[in-house]
C-alpha cells in the first residue's frame, strides 16, 4: 500500500450494534479513529439470555444513528471511504441481515466495494491491529458461542486445534450464574461472588484432563455444579460463593492443561518462531483469574500473552473493519452484493465437525 486505507465496519451478529472507522496506515499499523458500541443487556436480562427476535429489532432500531456518529466522529464522510466491511456470520441470523442488508445498501449507493466478515475472523486478527502481532500465533476464542483454540497462520489461513464439544464456556458460565439465581450475563456475576469463596469446597471435575486432543468440554461441570447445590439446597450466600470460586477454578486448571498441551505442540510445529504469541480473545477474556492464569502459563512457557482491551474483546465494529483492511492489504477480491449471511460459519472450514452439523452447516 503506498497510502492509507479507510473502512466502515459494521457489527450486528447478536447483542452488539456496533460501527466503527478504522485506518490501516502503509507501513501496516491500524488506527481507530471512530468507534460506536450499544449494548442490548437492559432489553436481554430480564430474560436470561439473548432473545433473537428482540436483538433484531433492535439493530433496526440503532444501527443507522451510530453509523452516523462513527463518521461524525471520525471527522470523515461514506466519499473517504474506501471500503464497507460487515458481518455476515456466524451469529443470530436477524442480526447478521440488518447489518449485511445495511453494508450491502451503503456499498452500492457509495459505489464502494463491500467486504463480509467473519465474526470469529475479527476475534482472530484483533491482536494485530492493537498489538502488531506477526503470524503465526495462537487464538484462544473463550466466549458466550465458541470456546476454540486457533492457529493463525495467515489472513483468512486458519487451522483449529481444538474446540468445545458441548457447551462454550461463557454459556457454562451463564448457565452456572441462573442456576445460582445469579444475574446475567453469568460471567461477570460468577467471578464477582467468587471473590469470597473457598475454592476448594468443591472437587468439580476437570473434563478431557488428561486427553491428548485440544479439544474442550463442559457441560459434565455445569451438572457437577447443579448436583452440589442441589445437595445442599437451600444455598446461602456463602454456599453460592463457595460453588462459583470452586467453579471458576476448576475451569482455570481445565484450560490450563488444554492451553498448555497448544502451547508446547506449537512450540514442537515452529521451532524458529523467536517470540511466540498466545492471543485471547471473547468476553470470557475479561476474567481476571483466567487471565492471571494464562499470563502465568505463558510466562512459564516462554510464551507472550496478548490480551487486547476489553472491549475489543467483545463484539465490535472495529475487529469487522480491521479484517476488511487485512483483507484488502493481502489482494482479497471484494464479495459481490449478492453474499448471504451465514448464521453458520466455521473458521477453519476444513476440520472436522464436532458439534452441531445440520442443514445450516456445522457450527462455527
Amino acid at each position: 500500500m503506498s497510502r492509507p486505507l479507510t473502512i466502515l465496519g459494521l457489527e450486528t451478529s447478536c447483542d452488539e450494534t456496533a460501527a466503527s472507522v478504522v485506518v490501516r496506515h502503509p507501513d501496516g499499523r491500524g488506527e481507530i479513529v471512530a468507534d460506536v458500541v450499544l449494548s442490548q443487556l437492559d432489553e436481554h436480562s430480564a430474560y436470561g439470555g439473548v432473545v433473537p427476535e428482540i436483538a433484531a429489532r433492535a439493530h433496526v432500531e440503532a444501527l443507522d444513528t451510530l453509523i452516523e456518529e462513527a463518521l461524525t466522529r471520525s471527522g470523515k464522510s461514506l466519499k473517504d471511504m474506501d471500503a464497507i466491511a460487515a458481518t455476515s456470520g456466524p451469529g443470530l441470523i436477524g442480526g447478521l441481515i440488518v447489518g449485511l442488508m445495511t453494508g450491502k445498501a451503503i456499498a452500492y449507493a457509495s459505489g464502494k466495494p463491500l467486504y463480509a466478515v467473519n465474526h470469529l475472523e475479527g476475534h482472530a486478527l484483533t491482536a494485530r491491529l492493537t498489538d502488531g502481532v506477526e503470524f503465526p500465533y495462537l487464538m484462544l476464542l473463550v466466549s458466550g458461542g465458541h470456546t476454540q483454540l486457533i492457529l493463525v497462520k495467515g489472513v483468512g489461513d486458519y487451522e483449529r486445534w481444538g474446540t468445545t464439544i458441548d457447551d462454550a464456556l461463557g454459556e457454562a458460565f451463564d448457565k452456572t450464574a441462573k442456576l445460582l439465581g445469579l444475574p446475567y450475563p453469568g460471567g461477570p456475576a460468577v467471578e464477582k461472588a467468587a471473590k469470597t469463596g473457598d475454592p476448594k469446597r468443591f472437587a468439580f471435575p476437570r473434563p478431557l484432563v488428561g486427553e491428548a486432543r485440544l479439544d474442550f468440554s463442559f457441560s459434565g461441570l455445569k451438572t457437577a455444579v447443579r448436583m452440589a447445590a442441589e445437595e445442599i439446597a437451600p444455598v446461602s450466600e456463602q454456599d453460592i460463593a463457595d460453588i462459583c470460586a470452586s467453579f471458576q477454578h476448576a475451569v482455570a486448571r481445565t484450560l490450563k492443561e488444554r492451553i498448555g498441551r497448544g502451547l508446547k505442540r506449537f512450540q514442537e510445529e515452529f521451532p524458529g518462531v523467536a517470540a511466540p504469541a498466545l492471543v485471547v480473545a471473547g468476553g470470557v477474556a475479561a476474567n481476571t483469574v483466567l487471565r492471571e492464569m494464562l499470563t502465568s502459563l505463558c510466562a512459564e512457557n516462554r510464551f507472550r500473552f496478548i490480551a487486547p482491551p476489553h472491549r475489543l474483546c467483545t463484539d465490535n465494529a472495529a475487529m469487522i473493519a480491521w479484517v476488511g483492511l487485512e483483507r484488502m492489504a493481502a489482494g482479497f477480491e471484494a464479495d459481490s452484493l449478492d453474499v448471504a449471511p451465514r448464521s453458520r460459519w466455521p473458521l477453519d472450514d476444513k476440520a472436522a465437525v464436532m458439534l452441531g452439523s445440520g442443514k445450516r452447516g456445522a457450527k462455527a
